[in-house]
């Protein structure tokens, strides 16, 4: 194997390990919001504001690990 091929190997595991990375970093900010989301749901006093944003995070989180899961695919 060249040298060449090498580095590009390399740089592709470095690429994959990046997008995994982030993949699990948004997966895990979704089960914190879930988490919280939940809560306030089964408490007496909702912030319809904050459950907005909870659901509005989770579903942007969720559009990129999406497209980070399409890049993988290549």
């Amino acid at each position: 194997m060249s040298e060449q091929s090498k580095d590009e190997l390399i740089d592709a595991q470095k690429q994959v390990i990046g997008i995994l990375f982030e993949v699990v970093k948004r997966l895990q900010t979704n089960i914190d919001l879930d988490n919280e989301y939940f809560k306030m749901m089964s408490d007496e006093k909702k912030d319809d504001t904050r459950l907005k944003q909870i659901v509005s995070e989770r579903e942007e989180n969720a559009k990129i690990v999406g497209r980070l899961l399409e890049q993988l695919e290549i």
